[in-house]
Order: structure tokens, then sequence, then C-alpha cells
């Protein structure tokens, strides 16, 4: 008696457990991806040989071809320790104590280059808001008369800073102290790149990085 031929029937495989894990992936790197935020101004740095990696925990001070200063700092717990600081010290020149909601806003928002009066209306406005700002604005003012505002931005940062490392440092050994940046456009002046760094120095900052592109070197 022959024997019966049982039809062949293509493999059918349930692809719905991997459709779920890509949605579930998608999702995830959705709601964890921070996105660096827009430079305030653009700065054309010179060249170096030299490489030195930065950590994340660092202030940059940024200075550009026409000696605009504009600060930067890592950290959204120390950005608010700092904010608050300046709220609570200049309200006056602020226009008054920053609301909760603009410590927050300050906490994400990635280089600034204004004075304090105009500080509260920089914090509160949209992206395209801050650009004509960027454009319009002489930067964080670094002389004694009226105020040296770049100074207090330094002092309170830097020892915000060197808290917070030594309180994580605690659990984690090997995590690297803060440093402070200074990237100066090429062609900004002299004068005002030394002014910076004397303020540095005089917040006891004494160590500290010129951010430049990287230059091959040759044989």
């Amino acid at each position: 008696m022959p024997k019966v031929k049982l039809p062949r029937s293509s493999p059918s495989i349930d692809m719905t457990p991997m459709v779920d894990l890509a949605f579930l992936l998608v999702t995830f790197f959705m709601l964890t991806t921070k996105f660096r935020p827009e430079e305030a101004v653009s700065v054309t740095i010179p060249f170096s040989v030299s490489q030195t990696k930065l950590p994340d925990n660092v202030t940059t001070i940024s200075i550009d071809s026409s000696g605009r200063v504009f600060y930067d700092m890592d950290g959204k717990d120390t950005r608010i320790q700092l904010i608050q600081k300046i709220s609570d010290n200049y309200s006056a020149q602020l226009g008054g104590k920053l609301s909760d909601q603009d410590i927050m806003r300050f906490s994400v928002m990635g280089a600034f280059g204004v004075p304090y009066a105009q500080l509260k209306q920089y914090i509160e406005a949209n992206e395209s808001e801050r650009k004509t700002l960027n454009a319009q604005t002489k930067g964080i003012p670094i002389d004694s008369l009226p105020h040296d505002e770049l100074a207090d931005w330094v002092q309170y940062g830097y020892n915000l800073s060197l808290s917070d490392w030594y309180d994580k440092k605690a659990k984690n050994p090997e995590m690297l102290p803060p440093r402070f940046a200074v990237k100066a456009d090429g062609n900004a002046k002299y004068e005002v790149v030394k002014k910076v760094i004397d303020i540095c120095q005089k917040a006891g900052i004494q160590h500290f990085d010129l951010i430049t592109s990287m230059k091959m070197k040759k044989n």
C-alpha cells in the first residue's frame, strides 16, 4: 500500500513579540535621549595638536569674535542650585526673584550671555526669541563697573561644582573632578580672554582647559 504524502506547508512565525520589542526600544530611546541644546553663540576656535578629553561635569566660558562672553555649566541639579543663589542674592538686578518654573527652565537651558537685567526675559523666551536676544546681547558683563557679573557665575558655579563632586566621590571614587574650560574665538581680543582667565584665577580656579580644534601633527 503506497504511503500517503502530506502536503508541505511553510513554517509560520509569529512576529508580534518582535514588533512589541521594537516599539518598546523606540519608546525607551525617545524618553531617555537628551538632546544637546543649540549653542547660543558661534565660536570659531583655533587649532591645536594636543588632545584632552573633558569629563561630563564641565563649566564652559565662550568668547566670540566680538568679545562677548557666554556661560554654560553641566549638571541639572548643580544648575538649579546656581540659579537659586543668583536669584536670592541679586533679585533687585533681576527685577525680582525667579519663579520655580524659571529655575527649572534654566536648569536645561544651555549656554547664555545676557546680563542680570535680561536674564528673566531670556529664560522665559522661546527658541526663536532667544536667537534674537543672542544676536542683540553684549554678553555677560566682565567689568568691575557697574558690576562684574561673570565673576558671580564663575565663583558660585565653581563652589557648587566642587561641593557636588565631593558628595558624589564618596560613592564613586573614580569620578573626575569638575573642569573649567575657556572656548575663545580665534579672532577674540587678547585683553578679553585675559580678563576672563583673571576672573577664573581670582575665584580659585588655577587649572582650566582651552578648547581648540584638533590639527594633525606634521612628521
